[in-house]
């Protein structure tokens, strides 16, 4: 992996820096492609001359709105609602909704330029872009995670649309919340869009297998990785951090796949289950119930919590990183690595720091990316749009196989073009080019945009 950005690179990152201040996220996630990407504009100076990196770098349009909302006590609140439509080369914007306290514009645009390769690598025809705000569902009531949701539609209904912006959801947007936005969509419009929204539920228009599809997928891209090295996940231990939507499933099909999960964390600590976590357990406690991560030492007594501290100190075969951007840092890696790790698969979005990635590649271990690992979310999201177009809805088989091969194609894209550029195994390099390139072809087609 290239560790420093060459001249005419150098001089795109610092105009980025320079037109958005204070953006680390966006910054790191731009300054990431860049150091990537120089080989194939050497390939195709077309790339140059047109200007496509200064063009992409910069959002098609962005939008920051208030969201003013009262709470079961009769109180105001108010806070920003924010979307991204970052490039629409390949078609409708495509990305989830987040919310969040952490949430700024500088968050919110790393995730909607990200989302532009990992929706190139899909093969699908989706755009990139991201929303969100800095509400907090958490200890919010139905009522009142209702009636923000819809104040927040009541602005982003102007910018969305099934031929325009399909958006999704993130963290803290689950099915509660996207009904809630689709209702009152259809209540501002008087129009009944199934494809407006993914991650409907499955009475209104939602897919099988979509809740299930991130952590499905990320598994898939590592069992590739582990394939071509003649490998499997078979008796292996594995560590997943976080116990939301990705970890959960993460952790199904780890078990699927002849593995077991030993680790898994939330905001306050981790547990350790050297015996496996119990998949049952974990769903009831985070999908049902609502509890934190500890709780699963009150149904399996044999099993550790851990506060606060770091859950890479456990000792395991392969590392899933599936809570939050830069989770997993430099120290963190050198001690997985330490401790044997020989493969790791970004559930979340970039989840591990440049220091961590460094790491891993320096010790070759097989690091799966996110824009490519963790495709399988907006990969199924787009499966849901087929779907809703068609008026059909598919049976889980069907949604799983078209998921898994998707994931296949999106490591032999990857695998190819890192072989194609000279850094064979480098998965970064080899998913931030594949994406890119597409991207940037078709940028080329429709002229001055």
């Amino acid at each position: 992996m290239v560790t420093q950005l060459s001249g005419s690179m150098e001089t795109i990152y610092n105009d980025v820096v320079k037109r958005n201040p204070g953006e680390a996220e966006f910054h790191q996630a731009v300054k990431e492609v860049l150091e990537s990407v120089a080989p194939a504009l050497v390939k195709y100076p077309e790339f140059v001359e047109a200007r496509i990196i200064e063009r992409i770098c910069e959002p098609e349009r962005q939008t920051i709105f208030r969201v003013p909302w009262q709470d079961d006590k009769g109180q105001m609140h108010v806070n920003r609602g924010i979307r991204v439509q970052f490039n629409s080369a390949l078609g409708p914007y495509k990305g989830g909704i987040r919310f969040h306290p952490s949430v700024y514009l500088g968050i919110i645009k790393f995730l909607g330029f990200e989302q532009i390769f990992k929706n190139s690598l899909t093969g699908l025809p989706i755009g990139g872009g991201k929303g969100g705000s800095d509400f907090d569902p958490k200890g919010k009531s139905d009522s009142e995670v209702m009636r923000f949701c819809q104040s927040f539609m009541i602005e982003l209904h102007r910018l969305i649309g099934e031929h325009t912006d399909v958006p999704a959801g993130d963290i803290g947007v689950g099915a509660r919340e996207i009904g809630y936005m689709f209702g009152q969509y259809k209540r501002l419009t008087n129009r009944f869009e199934a494809g407006v929204l993914t991650g409907k539920g499955l009475l209104y228009g939602g897919s099988l297998a979509r809740t299930q599809a991130t952590g499905y997928g990320c598994t898939y891209f590592v069992e590739e990785m582990l394939k071509a090295k003649n490998n499997s996940f078979d008796g292996k231990k594995v560590v997943v951090s976080g116990s939301g939507n990705v970890a959960i499933y993460t952790l199904e099909k780890v078990v699927q796949l002849g593995g077991k999960v030993i680790a898994m964390s939330d905001s306050g600590g981790y547990v350790v289950d050297e015996k496996g976590f119990d998949f049952g357990t974990i769903k009831r406690l985070k999908e049902v119930e609502r509890r934190r991560i500890k709780d699963y030492c009150d149904y399996h007594k044999h099993a550790r919590y851990i506060e606060g501290g770091s859950i890479w100190d456990v000792p395991c075969d392969i590392a899933m990183p599936s809570a939050t951007q830069n989770e997993l840092t430099g120290k963190d890696a050198k001690e997985l690595v330490k401790n044997g790790c020989i493969a790791v698969g970004e559930g979340a979005n970039m989840p591990s720091t440049p220091e961590a990635i460094q790491v891993f590649l320096d010790a070759g271990v097989l690091f799966g990316p996110a824009k490519a690992a963790n495709a399988g979310g907006v990969a199924t999201s787009a499966l849901e749009m087929q779907q809703n177009a068609g008026r059909e809805a598919w049976e889980f088989a069907e949604v799983d196989a078209k998921l898994h091969q998707i994931m296949r194609n999106i490591y032999k894209t990857t695998s190819e073009a890192a072989d194609e550029f000279g850094v064979p195994g480098n998965f970064v390099v080899g998913a931030n080019i594949a994406g890119f390139i597409k991207v940037a072809r078709v940028m080329m087609i429709h002229g001055l945009i």
